[in-house]
């Protein structure tokens, strides 16, 4: 194991103590934003050693399930803490994430892949039947409770949510049987990509274990970290007067770092099927974890949820499915559906500012 991959996560997590600590103040967070990104490149290369040595797509689920309990954590504590004033958090945040995967980081790994190997492909029996199920969750958890009419507002009754938490984790956990035991093989790298995989030489199981508890390690520094930087963030949000959604295009952005880091690394390498699985299982996990998690905090301590999406939101989902749909229909991609993806990112971002 390379000492800075031992090193880094040390520094990051005694820097985490320290800002807990000591007072707040701009010097602290000034240091804990490079101790931040240090933690996400750790994590990320441990992770990739966890995968390579367990193959794909098991790899990428372990990546991808724990940066989710760590945005659910993230959400879950910021809820307790901010109590009414929270309602929305949950849904800008998953809403951010699917943006941010869907587009931002799809976008990215399609024009990073399509500048350096000119044309990608992928296996769409595996991808098309990860984003069919992503958009039916995002459909149930964050459209439809803007139309339904038992309840004021854009929310949920109790027996809604409890309906819309059941079918989240009931989908999310068929598609994690599917990936990872039933059809395994329609989630596993193409062409030279999959010759390379095999042939490259995996590392020990000791090793293997060091690194998923450095990678542990790591994403714990990675959301304590996040969580000491989410005033700064709350403050330059109010300061600027930017609507509330921003907050959870911010926690969003710090969580998915480690993911966004591993798939464009792999986009890059020639394995745009590595991207792709951590892409959309990243986003299943974000609505199949989530969702549950918040609903059952929700029920339990009384706190306020709304989840349905106004009609500017609800547009550039439905343009992202749409799209996405188009992309990962041919099993083939080149530099040009990156670029789409990333204008409506881009819009996204915009007019999460400028509404």
């Amino acid at each position: 194991m390379p000492l800075w991959a031992l090193l880094v996560p040390a520094a990051s997590f005694l820097l985490l103590v320290a800002a807990i600590l000591l007072p707040p103040g701009v010097a602290i967070a000034a240091v804990c934003v490079p101790a931040l990104i240090g933690a996400v490149v750790a994590a990320v290369h441990h992770a990739e050693v966890v995968a390579h040595r367990v193959g794909e797509p098991f790899g990428t689920l372990v990546l991808a399930v724990a940066i989710t309990v760590i945005e659910v954590a993230l959400i879950v504590s910021m809820m307790l803490a901010g109590g009414p004033d929270t309602a929305t958090l949950p849904r800008d945040t998953i809403f951010s994430a699917i943006m941010i995967i869907c587009n931002g980081v799809v976008g990215v790994c399609l024009l990073v892949g399509g500048l350096r190997h000119h044309e990608q492909s992928f296996r769409t029996e595996g991808t098309n039947s990860g984003f069919a199920a992503l958009i039916a969750l995002a459909t149930l958890s964050l459209v439809l409770p803007t139309f339904t009419t038992s309840s004021p507002g854009a929310t949920y009754t109790v027996s809604q949510l409890a309906l819309a938490g059941i079918a989240s984790l009931a989908l999310w956990s068929l598609f994690v049987f599917i990936q990872t035991v039933s059809h395994r093989d329609y989630f596993l790298p193409t062409g030279n990509a999959a010759d390379e995989t095999s042939h490259a030489q995996p590392p020990s199981s000791q090793l293997a274990w060091a690194s998923f508890a450095v990678l542990l390690f790591s994403l714990i520094s990675v959301v304590g970290l996040a969580k000491i930087l989410s005033p700064s963030i709350e403050a330059a949000v109010a300061a600027a007067e930017a609507p509330k959604a921003v907050k959870g295009i911010a926690i969003a952005l710090l969580v998915l770092l480690p993911e966004t880091w591993a798939a464009v690394r792999a986009a890059r390498a020639d394995r745009l099927q590595t991207s792709l699985n951590l892409a959309i299982g990243s986003a299943l996990a974000s609505i199949g974890l989530t969702i549950p998690a918040v609903a059952l905090f929700s029920v339990l301590l009384g706190i306020p949820l709304a989840l349905g999406l106004d009609p500017k939101d609800l547009i550039l989902m439905a343009l992202t499915f749409l799209v996405g749909a188009i992309t990962l229909g041919t099993g083939r991609t080149n530099m040009m559906q990156g670029a789409v993806h990333l204008v409506i990112f881009a819009a996204f971002l915009f007019l999460a500012l400028v509404p």
